[in-house]
């Protein structure tokens, strides 16, 4: 996925209201730009922090900037994560065209936003004659609290619970269900379960592990002009 404008680089000021950060470019002037990402960004929202913004001269648009990046240092060197939440669906779909996620390869038809289960939407459905209907659920992973160690969830997350009993139920529908973790880092060698962060989703991914729910877990190629679906990483699912 390429950037559709030449992203701008900066200081972080403030994110406040969730949605919105103040950040001071560096020709110094201050903008505020929007901010695609509801969770806690824990270690990612740090005033003073380099970030990079994109720009769009859409005029409906309120905000014409929007933050995209964040660089980081655990102790191994800068790093840089994707912070827009917008962004893994559009990334993954790119990677299962190319090849690049070879559990997902195979099939002729790719839809997306599909109705299954209780008033829910799949992210994507792949379907092929001759093989089972596979429900592939995305979720954006950005947290890490040790040098490598990418984790999810960074915040309590019903929603995500929720997914997981969804895609357990239709293991038992001769479908096949996966739950792909996308780690919008280029510092990530492994991925975890944040158990402490949100105990119930950890509970609820067991149940649904045993139920045949695949999970896989990707990360990320990052820099000033694109964003890739890189490789497969360990995780201790």
């Amino acid at each position: 996925m390429r950037f559709t404008s030449k992203l701008l680089r900066g200081r972080l000021i403030r994110r406040y209201k969730r949605f919105m950060a103040d950040v001071e470019l560096d020709d110094g002037g201050t903008v505020t730009a929007h901010c695609a990402n509801p969770g806690a960004m824990l270690g990612l929202k740090e005033p003073g922090s380099v970030v990079c913004l994109s720009r769009t001269d859409n005029p409906k648009r309120k905000l014409r900037y929007s933050w995209e990046l964040v660089e980081v240092d655990l102790g191994g060197g800068p790093a840089r994560v994707g912070i827009n939440t917008a962004h893994p669906n559009r990334l993954v779909e790119e990677a299962i065209h190319a090849g690049i996620i070879a559990e997902l390869t195979g099939y002729s038809s790719l839809r997306r936003e599909v109705r299954y289960g209780e008033n829910s939407r799949i992210d994507f459905l792949l379907e092929a004659d001759g093989r089972r209907p596979c429900y592939v659920e995305v979720k954006n992973v950005h947290l890490m609290r040790q040098p490598g160690l990418a984790e999810f969830p960074d915040s309590v997350t019903t929603r995500g619970a929720k997914h997981l009993r969804e895609l357990a139920r239709i293991t038992g529908q001769d479908m096949r269900a996966v739950m792909l973790y996308l780690v919008q880092r280029d510092d990530a060698t492994r991925f975890a379960l944040a158990a402490d962060l949100d105990p119930a989703y950890t509970e609820q991914f067991i149940k649904a592990r045993a139920r045949g729910v695949e999970a896989l877990s990707y990360c990320c190629k990052l820099s000033l002009t694109d964003i890739q679906v890189a490789h497969r990483i360990d995780h201790s699912l």
